[in-house]
């Protein structure tokens, strides 16, 4: 019985392919259903990529797969320059060992992490072997580059100028969470992924380890010191089992913003990890598709104002 579905990618047609974690301009040779005798198979396709000898040809699964427009040759792109920012920044420098000196907090994702660990440093005594034993063991793991999109960071400088400058708070609950920035993100890249197929595991794992992630780093991690009242709020209204918030959690709270800062962070969280290499390197694969996908629909899911905050708020803040 012949497959009731068609190939999604027709013959000569040009595609961009995954080759490891990096995305390759391609063209689809033949196609063939993976099993011809079921109705609703998918299809495997044989590529030629771009610039390489035949030898290079191969047949792929259509997980494999992206069409080839404007959205996916970014991704490409980001994908490429992350890989090269983790190649530079491989290479032994010609100007002696790394310095110890610390780095100014003048890149996005150290803003607020900077903030808090100075916070939590005043209230720990360590030993000076012990210190720098963990300085050492940090410096031999290995450095984790995801891109991520100027536009996105520009973002995040506004949210801390705004919190931490001008006192103000994003609203919440979020008309758009971070459950709900997920699920859009997921029910468009599900569709072209193969119906139980590992890469269809895969993203449903990620989205939902992003939640619970979210959900256990928000108030360790993710929030400014001035936050960190109005995360006492919304643990009250979570908890209290009459407000509307009841039984929520708190990535059904907050949105774009702090999801942005979750992912702007997740180099150095990976980074800290015992995952081995292929596992590090599927997930940057699936969380650089998730902030090219994000930077393209952003203006869709941020918080149209921040409020000020009450002047009994600031006194909470500051008493």
């Amino acid at each position: 019985m012949a497959p009731s579905n068609a190939p999604a990618y027709a013959k000569d047609e040009k595609v961009l392919c995954f080759h490891h974690e990096l995305l390759y301009e391609a063209k689809v040779l033949e196609s063939k259903a993976v099993d011809p005798t079921d109705k609703k198979t998918s299809y495997q396709y044989r590529v030629h990529y771009k610039g390489w000898k035949n030898t290079w040809d191969d047949w792929v699964p259509q997980d494999r797969l992206r069409k080839l427009n404007d959205e996916n040759k970014e991704l490409a792109a980001n994908l490429k320059n992350a890989m090269e920012a983790n190649r530079a920044q491989s290479r032994p420098s010609k100007s002696g060992p790394p310095s110890h000196k610390k780095k100014l907090p003048s890149e996005v994702g150290s803003m607020r992490g900077s903030e808090e660990r100075a916070t939590a440093a005043r209230g720990q005594k360590r030993g000076r072997d012990f210190d720098l034993e963990k300085e050492e063991a940090a410096e031999r793991r290995p450095t984790v580059r995801i891109f991520f999109p100027d536009n996105l960071k520009e973002i995040l400088v506004d949210d801390w100028e705004k919190v931490t400058k001008n006192m103000q708070l994003v609203v919440l609950p979020s008309k758009t969470p971070v459950t709900y920035i997920l699920d859009q993100f997921f029910a468009e890249e599900i569709v072209k992924r193969r119906e139980g197929s590992a890469e269809a595991d895969v993203l449903e794992e990620v989205r939902q380890g992003i939640v619970d992630y979210f959900n256990r780093s928000l108030g360790k991690i993710l929030l400014y010191r001035f936050e960190r009242e109005q995360l006492r709020e919304m643990y009250e209204r979570i908890n209290s089992g009459t407000d509307d918030l009841a039984g929520k959690t708190l990535a059904d709270v907050y949105g774009a913003e702090h999801l942005c800062r979750l992912l702007v962070s997740f180099p150095e969280l990976i980074s800290q990890t015992n995952m081995d290499a292929p596992s590090v390197e599927r997930l940057k694969r699936e969380l650089s598709i998730l902030i090219t996908w994000l930077n393209k629909n952003i203006p869709t899911y941020l918080s149209t104002e921040y409020v000020s905050a009450s002047q009994e708020y600031i006194d909470q803040f500051t008493s």
